[in-house]
This record gives structure tokens, sequence and C-alpha cells, in this order.
């Protein structure tokens, strides 16, 4: 028995729980070597005091003459895990995880309780720091997810404002990279149907048949392997947006049918002629240009200007290259997020570079250049060293030619156009005011010439 008890000893004095037993009237009796580690206490200061010595948060505690018991664990005799706040004896606040349960002898008679405490302080403290990170990535500097504070993004954001308190369908336009799913779904979240589902349809990833299905949804039996009905994302999205991304990319036969649905405001699902009211906020997307496609008879006229009522450019990331430092300081903090590696700066050299780049890729190019930077990083900050190649090889492609002569009409439109480019450094805005012609024209004489702005 002896032995025994020594056992017993010693696998309590080892656990990495601290361990207090105390007798029905909260005095501590027994505490193990973690519980001194953890309260400061030695286990001759505790012994004999009331656990009430710890100030535990957690503890609910019964106070008045018809108080039968003085503490609720013996009240209610349950066991209780929760989060506390114990004081040790610096007193300093200590986190910890406590569960507690009831001592009973063999007549079922309660002669005390035990209490584990596991420190959870370096937990607190990380979620601490995430909840700071989290904090910081939702700074004046972001709008629906959606970072930056220059001009053009300003004019962005007051654009989605607007497009958003209206039901009128919305087509965006951009390169790819820019941002466009994020823009979709700002507008949803700022209009008056925010509670309603935001549903996304990519046009391109499927072909015909599965795109009607995927839109429409089908009946049972409607074409080999339709074992059962499926609702549609048309239905889906009722009360709520539907977002199609890339629309260019729609078959002409869908297009018909998409814009009946447009038009009556009802869907028929494959194999059925039953229709079906819908009521959504028809949002598109694309990095063509439908004009040209609609000259090309790929893209149906009549359905370019149905969709194209509320029209929204997305500025690329060489138009806005003040957003860069905000952009790249933002993945930084994102990807330390993951735990892999805490790097939160990135070097005055290495910023200058990444806002000389010409970033064809637009954000996502950004992105994936600070997540290679991470890979190859080994110290607490990004430095050149750590781009990838294609970022600080210097590339030539964007570089300034010289002045861009405006009274030379011997010059075809393209060479004037790509003449503009190169003394904008590839801004489209400031090659549109030495053309003398707006940004958007500018944007689709890029798309027509197949012109993708590298030059500097």
């Amino acid at each position: 028995m002896d032995d025994l008890s020594r056992y017993w000893k010693t696998v309590v004095d080892t656990m990495q729980d601290g361990l207090l037993v105390v007798d029905p009237q909260g005095t501590i009796v027994s505490m193990n070597q973690t519980a001194e580690r953890l309260t400061g206490y030695r286990k001759r200061e505790l012994l004999g005091k009331s656990c009430r010595v710890l100030a535990c948060n957690g503890c609910k505690v019964f106070t008045g003459n018809r108080a039968k018991h003085w503490c609720s664990l013996f009240s209610y005799g349950k066991n209780r895990v929760k989060r506390c706040l114990i004081m040790n004896k610096s007193g300093e606040a200590i986190h910890v995880m406590k569960q507690a349960s009831l001592l009973r002898d063999e007549s079922g008679e309660v002669i005390g309780a035990v209490e584990t405490l596991t420190d959870i302080s370096d937990v607190v403290r990380q979620e601490n720091e995430i909840s700071s990170l989290r904090r910081t990535l939702r700074r004046q500097d972001t709008y629906h997810g959606l970072l930056g504070k220059s001009a053009p993004m300003e004019r962005l954001f007051a654009l989605i404002e607007n497009a958003a308190q209206s039901d009128a369908p919305v087509a965006i336009f951009g390169e790819s990279g820019v941002g466009k799913e994020l823009v979709a779904k700002a507008i949803h979240h700022s209009s008056p149907r925010r509670k309603k589902p935001f549903v996304k349809v990519s046009c391109a990833a499927l072909n015909e048949n599965l795109l009607e299905s995927e839109l429409f949804g089908h009946v049972k039996g409607a074409f080999t392997g339709a074992h059962r009905a499926r609702v549609g994302r048309f239905e889906a999205a009722h009360g709520g947006a539907l977002f199609l991304d890339e629309i260019g990319d729609i078959p002409l036969s869908t297009q018909v049918k998409l814009l009946r649905v447009l038009e009556e405001k009802e869907i028929e699902r494959v194999g059925d002629h039953k229709p079906v009211k819908v009521d959504v906020h028809i949002i598109t997307a694309t990095n063509k240009d439908l004009e040209g496609l609609v000259g090309k008879g790929t893209f149906r006229e009549d359905l370019f200007y149905r969709i194209n009522v509320i029209p929204i450019y997305i500025p690329t990331l060489r138009e806005r290259t003040e957003d860069i430092p905000v952009l790249a300081q933002s993945f930084c903090e994102r990807i330390s997020l993951s735990g892999s590696k805490s790097i939160t700066t990135i070097s005055p050299e290495a910023m200058e570079i990444l806002q000389s780049y010409a970033w064809p890729g637009n954000v996502r190019e950004l992105r994936n250049t600070i997540e290679y930077a991470f890979v190859l990083c080994r110290g607490d900050e990004i430095k050149p060293e750590h781009l990838p190649p294609k970022v600080t090889s210097g590339d030539t492609a964007y570089r300034h030619t010289g002045p861009l002569d405006r009274s030379d009409r011997n010059a075809s439109e393209k060479e004037r156009l790509i003449e503009a480019l190169r003394q904008a450094k590839g801004r489209q805005a400031k090659a549109a005011e030495l053309l003398g012609v707006s940004r958007v024209t500018v944007w689709k004489r890029m798309k027509k010439y197949g012109v993708t702005a590298t030059y500097r």
C-alpha cells in the first residue's frame, strides 16, 4: 500500500497540469509541484488556506444565510471545464483552463473536490497576436477586402457604393488578377441584398451542357446521368446576387437563354417547361473586350447591352503603384498568420523594386511574389535577394524611351498607343492623358491591338 501511495505521489507531481484538492469548505488540503510553479506559492503557503486566495474569476461563490453551499460546484455537483483567470503570488493574472470534479467516499458523501489547472498563457498570447494582425488587416485602407487608398481605388469604391444601391446589372471589366471577384462581393455586401446568398458561376470552367444545368438546374432524367433533380444557381441565388465570372466565354446558345432570363426574370430547368420566377442581382465579369466579341459575332449585342448597364473598370496595379506598399505589407501579414514564419517587414530596397516592377499579373502576381519571398527568407525581413528573378531582373519592357509626339499623324493608332504606354510607364490613365482620350478608350485599343501594356 505504501508503494502504491508513493507511485501516486510521483504521478501527481510529474503531471503537466496543476492539481489542487480542497475539502467541502474550500480549504486546500493538497497540491502538486506544477500547481506550485503555476501559482508561485509553495505548498506550505497554501495548505490550510481557502482556495479563494487564487481569486479565480471562474468560480461562482454563494453568499448569505440561505445558501446551502458556498460554491456552485458543491451546489450543482457538476464537472466544469472553462477558461479562467487566477492570480499568482506576485499578483499577476494567469490564464488557465480549469476542470473541477467532486470527490465522494464509499457511501457517496462529498468529501471534497479536485481541480486541474492547465496553463494556456501562450495560447492566449498567440490569439491576441492573431487578433491584432486581423485588426491591422481591417484597417482603413481596406474596403470589403479591397486594399488601396490611391485616387483610382477611391473612385472604384465610390462606384461600388453606387452600384450596390441598384438592382441594375453590373459588368466588371479588368485584366486578370485585379480582383474582379472581390469587387463583385463588395457590391453584394454593400447592397440591401447582403443577407441573401452570393452565388458564383465560372462560365469558362464548364462546357455548354453542364453550364446550362448549373445555371438553370435540371429535372430527374433530363439527360444521361441526371439521376435526380437539381436546383440551379439562379434559384440558389434567389433574393441575392449571381456572379457570372468570365462571361465572355459563355456559348451563344446559352447566351440566348440567359438573355431571356434577364428580360423575363424566370428560368426553366433543363428537361422541364415549367417557368420558375427568380429575383437575382446579376453581376458579370470578364477580362475580354466584349465589344470586340460583339463585332466578331461571338457575343450577342443585345445581351451585351443588357448586362452592361453599370460598367465598372478595375484599375491595374500599374495604375496605382502608390498602393503597392500597403498591399505587399498586407500579404506579408496574412501569410504570417499561417504560422509558418514570422516575417512582417519588407526592406526599403525590396519595396523600391516592387514599386518599379510593371506587374502584368496585377495583385495576384504581387501576392505570389510575397509568398515566393517567404519561402526564401530565413530572417525577419524580406530583402531584394528574396524576390523572384523576374521582378528583380530590371526588364526593359517598361522602360521610358522618349517623349510622345502627338502631332505625328503618320504614326498608326497602335504605334501611338504603344508610345503613350511607354512614356506613361504602363499606366493607362497617364497614357490616356497623353493621347487626349479617356482611359476606357485606351483600354479598348489595348484589347483591340493585343497590347499588354508591358512597356516602361
